[in-house]
């Protein structure tokens, strides 16, 4: 790996690292996320782009002027869930900026503008919404609805961002800069082992998986753990864990994903019956037709336990991603492009696989043409401290993204 991105990556990797877990904690708005939006600007000036910052946080840096148009965007995010691991997003910035050093050093001239990105909230782990970013500047969420999200403490979207130093008045769709993009292309490592199946260091995405999260609110009687017969309780836990069984059946008899990953309980005490549990899934599938099908058996199987159990349900969706799929024309030219590169020694096809993890990139098709790279994972874990790339997979990545943008930017 270049001595560049090595530098990088030791530079970033401690930032928002929690000594216990040795996950990250890159939340939205946080100091973190501001030492980690500090290590982007330097690593752009370095390099002598122009940074900027969009009326919705996103950070851009550019190589030529942006005003041309038909420029070619690479990036990804910085922020993480919960104790993720390290390459989540920061792979695809790192690369991105280790990629444009890779076209110096090769001597290419650029034909039309170069931008990389990092896009803003893109996890969704503070106020619960992923691709908060992308979103607002696509126009799939509406600033009116943005200033409503709340995190676990009560504090606003709006509040977080005054606090950081940012206009949360100025959130809101940003079409004029869309359209100066012709293309754009996001590294990440898989989430996944198709990969490491297949015995490739890098894949092009297919398609993302429609997904969607969605909150149960199971209300019942707070009482005493020691005094109160269980006979006599109405206690919404027992559903909650009913349906996160019923979930699990659901996601196997259909071949999809479901996971009840998150839970708040009031009042939270050892010894009190919950009044109030709430859980947060998250379901995925391959297609439409088979989400909905899971989700809705969920759903019945939950109001049928709380019926029996004297339990009040509500239902709230809140966040849905339609299937994406990546322009086709433009994953073929990425196919090409890498076919022919370096890394492809065997006049095999790149693969091209699936995903049924969200991505800026898959809100930002619905606007302009886009596509992935993904970079083999060995154990397909992320989310986890775990989560891992080798080195020689890290440096085919850059090297992919370098060809990529080349064969785009450079002709």
């Amino acid at each position: 790996m270049s001595p560049t991105f090595h530098a990088m990556w030791a530079s970033l990797r401690n930032i928002g690292r929690n000594a216990e877990s040795g996950g990250y904690r890159r939340y939205a708005w946080t100091g973190a996320d501001a030492d980690c939006r500090l290590w982007f600007r330097m690593q752009a000036e370095a390099r002598g782009l122009d940074c900027e910052v969009d009326r919705n946080g996103n950070q851009w840096a550019w190589l030529g002027d942006p005003l041309a148009g038909d420029a070619v965007v690479t990036g990804s995010h910085l922020d993480s869930v919960p104790d993720g691991g390290a390459f989540d997003g920061p792979l695809g910035v790192v690369s991105s900026f280790a990629a444009l050093d890779e076209l110096r050093h090769r001597g290419v001239e650029f034909t039309r503008p170069l931008a990389i990105t990092n896009f803003g909230d893109e996890e969704g782990a503070r106020f619960g919404l992923a691709c908060v970013g992308s979103r607002l500047a696509a126009g799939q969420l509406t600033a009116e609805a943005a200033h409503r999200l709340r995190d676990g403490d009560g504090i606003t979207l709006p509040q977080a961002m005054a606090a950081a130093g940012y206009d949360p008045d100025a959130i809101g769709p940003d079409p004029e800069r869309l359209a100066r993009i012709g293309a754009f292309v996001e590294l990440h490592v898989e989430q996944g082992r198709a990969l490491d199946l297949t015995g490739d260091p890098v894949g092009i995405a297919s398609a993302i998986w429609p997904h969607g999260r969605w909150r149960f609110d199971f209300r019942g009687e707070a009482n005493h753990a020691g005094t109160t017969r269980l006979a006599d309780r109405r206690d919404p836990m027992l559903t909650y864990a009913e349906t996160v069984l019923a979930a699990r059946r659901e996601a196997e008899l259909a071949g999809a994903l479901a996971t009840f990953g998150k839970i708040a309980v009031e009042p939270n005490g050892v010894n009190a019956i919950p009044s109030l549990v709430r859980g947060w899934l998250d379901s995925r599938a391959a297609d439409q037709d088979t989400l909905d099908t899971v989700v809705a058996g969920i759903e019945r199987a939950a109001r049928e336990y709380a019926e029996r159990a004297g339990i009040d349900l509500d239902v709230v969706r809140e966040s849905f991603t339609p299937v994406v799929e990546f322009e086709h024309a433009l994953r073929d030219e990425l196919g090409a492009l890498l076919k022919g590169s370096a890394l492809r020694d065997t006049g095999r096809d790149v693969p091209v696989l699936g995903t049924g993890a969200g991505h800026d990139a898959g809100i930002l098709s619905a606007s302009v043409p886009t596509a992935m790279l993904f970079v083999r994972n060995p154990t397909g874990i992320s989310h986890s401290p775990a989560e891992y790339a080798a080195e020689d997979d890290c440096v085919a990545g850059v090297i992919a993204l370098a060809d990529v943008l080349e064969g785009l930017a450079c002709r």
